[in-house]
């Protein structure tokens, strides 16, 4: 007999998941629900969420709390953006790198060494990344200097010498015009399935496969070998992890430095994408990158799934108003599955007594889970177009929803944040 995991219980997850995205544009008419241009913006605005998620990750598993995530990945954005000008992508890559890892081992200095509070470090390391940059630039990009003469600014870099790569990948991608033909038929699933395949594998950045495959190398490293059990036990347990010979400074620098990079990675995306540094640019990716992890629960595949969410509200609004109304029908319809599901578990005999019973408080979310459906399937019979200014927050709106959602179910590295003295007892 065939065991049932839980991978294949996210295969049957995705497909639902299509099915509804299909039924909700079937009924609701917005087309730009699962078109290849919305698919193809929400990958490229998932990247750097997903990269930033993924330095915090790092750091928080290794027991250090890293909300300077969004001044790594400004420093890596900055660095990226003056190197990209002169020497080309590549240039712009590593210097990226290094000016996100700066960041992070600033940030490991300050916690690790010296013991600041974690918090504190990082909120100074978002202060202290938009300031460095605006200085550097002032000095480097200051009217007579060569910068200035290629085209800088205060504000932002020269465009990078060079195209950055961008590949189509191969067999989905070779009949662009089946796919797209197959797109404006509009048929229910099919369609939906031809613009999903269109928008994430026409005109890919190399950055956005590494970023893929980020994700199953991260966990592979931390969950499959002997570094990663040494990190994740100094974000456990640091006082035990030294009992049993592990260096846990070396492996929280370690954790911290790679934490940076990642952060950075992520500003080299965005430099990558509009082939130039310019101030402000990250707009706050590394702040809904550590919701991402937060919602993911400290784990990959979960983070990968809150960047594609964000990713995919930000880009259904850049690409059409009138369909993020279709959210509501959405979270109506999700809402009304949550219902059944709870419902058949508490009239299943076949559940353990925890699942079928019926408390107080599953009542409560129960009737919270109705009404919400009501008010939402409401809304979308009332609301033909949100305003522009809802529209607008409505990536950070969904951000604190779904940590709303998840803080029901998180379980944080348990010395994460904890100030570590080796030989210390806790």
């Amino acid at each position: 007999m065939t065991r049932f995991t839980k991978y294949h219980l996210v295969l049957v997850g995705i497909a639902a998941l299509i099915l509804l995205m299909s039924l909700v544009r079937i009924v609701s008419g917005q087309n730009d629900i699962t078109s290849s241009g919305t698919f193809a913006a929400a990958l490229l605005l998932a990247v750097p969420i997903g990269l930033a998620g993924l330095g915090g990750l790092w750091a928080e598993r290794a027991g250090v709390v890293n909300i300077g995530l969004e001044g790594m990945m400004v420093l890596g954005t900055w660095f990226a953006g003056w190197a990209g000008y002169q020497w080309g992508p590549v240039a712009a890559l590593l210097a990226g790198l290094l000016g996100g890892a700066l960041g992070g081992l600033i940030h490991a200095v300050a916690t690790v060494t010296f013991g600041v509070d974690h918090i504190i470090s990082g909120v100074a390391i978002n202060l202290l990344g938009p300031g460095i940059t605006r200085f550097l630039s002032e000095v480097l990009y200051k009217e007579g200097t060569p910068a200035a003469a290629a085209g800088a600014g205060i504000t932002s870099s020269p465009a990078i010498a060079g195209k950055p790569w961008e590949i189509s990948l191969p067999l989905l991608s070779d009949g662009p015009d089946l796919l797209g033909k197959l797109e404006n038929t509009h048929w229910f699933l099919l369609s939906d399935l031809a613009g999903i395949l269109g928008g994430l594998t026409r005109d890919v950045n190399v950055l956005v496969i590494l970023a893929v495959l980020l994700v199953p190398l991260t966990f592979f490293l931390l969950w499959r070998t002997a570094f990663g059990l040494r990190l994740r036990s100094a974000g456990e347990n640091p006082w035990a992890a030294e009992s049993l010979g592990v260096n846990v400074y070396l492996i929280k620098y370690v954790a911290v430095v790679i934490s940076g990079a990642f952060a950075g990675l992520g500003g080299v995306f965005l430099v990558f994408v509009s082939t130039k540094y310019v101030e402000g640019q990250t707009q706050g990716r590394g702040f809904i990158g550590l919701a991402a992890m937060i919602f993911g629960n400290w784990r990959p595949g979960g983070l990968a799934a809150g960047a594609s969410l964000f990713g995919y509200a930000e880009g259904l609004k850049l690409r059409s108003s009138g369909a993020v109304t279709a959210f509501f029908l959405f979270g109506a319809v999700l809402l009304l599955a949550y219902l059944v599901i709870r419902v058949r578990r508490m009239l299943s005999s076949d559940q353990p007594a925890e699942l079928t019973s019926r408390s107080p408080k599953d009542y409560t979310l129960m009737a919270g889970a109705a009404a919400g459906m009501v008010v939402l399937f409401w809304l979308w019979l009332t609301v033909d177009q949100l305003p522009n200014e809802f529209v607008f927050i409505t990536p950070h709106v969904l951000t604190l929803l779904v940590l709303l959602v998840a803080s029901q179910r998180l379980r944080m590295p348990k010395a994460d944040g904890v100030r570590y003295r080796r030989g210390e007892q806790h």
